[in-house]
């Protein structure tokens, strides 16, 4: 039997690549930036299997189309929103995702963002490389660049998975007190261990001092935070997002930052990627800006490439892809190609 096919969209660590082309025959799209729908679309009628990222679209009418020779998509991410699953699972295509490799690295990031947003890295680096500190003539001075002290501050976390536990345990070093919104609460002992309350949403927003977001993106989380929930926080409250750009309303949160709502924002994820030289969130020094690099570690992005392998060699053995998203498909069809 000659090796099934794969089309990868993106380049991804190498590792990954070699694994999957011990079982693979492997067509990369080599490209920095992502193939067109209609590349994706003819390709995806020629192949077995595709590697996706959040940015490609993977429709009802691609999967129709490329049905039934195609058999599983692994998807080089957590989220899986850009992928009609239902749609899949009704074609007997298997979806596949990335979850758990990434996690301290994002919740690394978040702390990123957060420290910097409230202690005004990004503008005293601005301050200093064009000039300005050498232009006000002192090396220091009691009111220059005064920030936001995180210790002891309450941490607001909107979703308490796998990241938000990981973000709520770096902030116990900060001997921070944690409200969280999730619809499964942490167990006892867990909330004691971060110092965590269950709250509604309103509670958590009237009384953050930071609200971190790690909710996936889904119907009820699209625009979760808009102008009435942006009203509710303090004025000298951070808004971080690792999460999903749009859980966000970016017009609410651009106004929000005009009149003054908040006192800031760390964002790496946004509505429209990449985001638009001169976007109205970018005329903001209060706000720390990042082109979705929660993830970006060598460590954690070779972890990722080898879990897309580990769900696409688990299908062409005939086994149940580890990080399956589907598995109602297997009523549909097994897997492998028997």
């Amino acid at each position: 039997m000659s090796k099934p096919k794969v089309f990868v969209t993106r380049e991804i660590p190498e590792p990954g690549l070699k694994a999957i082309a011990e079982y693979y025959e492997v067509e990369l799209w080599d490209k920095y930036t992502a193939p067109p729908y209609e590349v994706l679309l003819e390709k995806a009628k020629e192949i077995d299997a595709l590697v996706t990222l959040l940015t490609d679209k993977v429709d009802c009418n691609l999967i129709s189309s490329a049905a039934p020779r195609l058999r599983i998509i692994s998807q080089y991410a957590v989220g899986y929103d850009n992928i009609d699953v239902e749609c899949a699972t009704k074609h007997g295509v298997y979806v596949t995702n990335t979850p758990g490799v990434l996690t301290e690295a994002v919740a690394d990031f978040t702390w990123a963002l957060i420290l910097a947003v409230a202690r005004r890295i990004v503008e005293a680096d601005k301050f200093v490389r064009e000039g300005e500190w050498y232009r006000k003539g002192t090396g220091w001075h009691p009111m220059m660049l005064l920030g936001l002290e995180v210790h002891g501050l309450t941490l607001g976390i909107i979703g308490m998975g796998r990241i938000g536990r990981a973000v709520a345990k770096r902030a116990v070093g900060f001997d921070m007190r944690i409200l969280y919104t999730d619809k499964y609460r942490l167990s006892p002992e867990m909330e004691e261990k971060f110092n965590a309350k269950h709250v509604d949403m309103d509670t958590l927003l009237r009384e953050s001092d930071i609200v971190s977001i790690h909710t996936p993106l889904t119907p009820e989380t699209y625009h979760l935070i808009g102008e009435e929930e942006l009203k509710k926080m303090k004025r000298t409250a951070i808004l971080i997002n690792t999460a999903r750009g749009k859980v966000i309303d970016t017009n609410a949160l651009v106004k929000a930052l005009e009149e003054g709502w908040i006192a800031g924002a760390g964002l790496d994820v946004f509505e429209e990627e990449p985001l638009p030289p001169g976007h109205p969130l970018t005329k903001f020094d209060n706000v720390v800006l990042a082109p979705h690099l929660g993830s970006a570690t060598w460590k954690t992005r070779t972890a990722m490439a080898m879990l897309v392998a580990d769900n696409l060699i688990a299908f062409y053995k005939g086994e149940k892809p580890p990080t399956l998203v589907n598995p109602e498909v297997m009523k549909v069809r097994s897997p492998g190609w028997k």
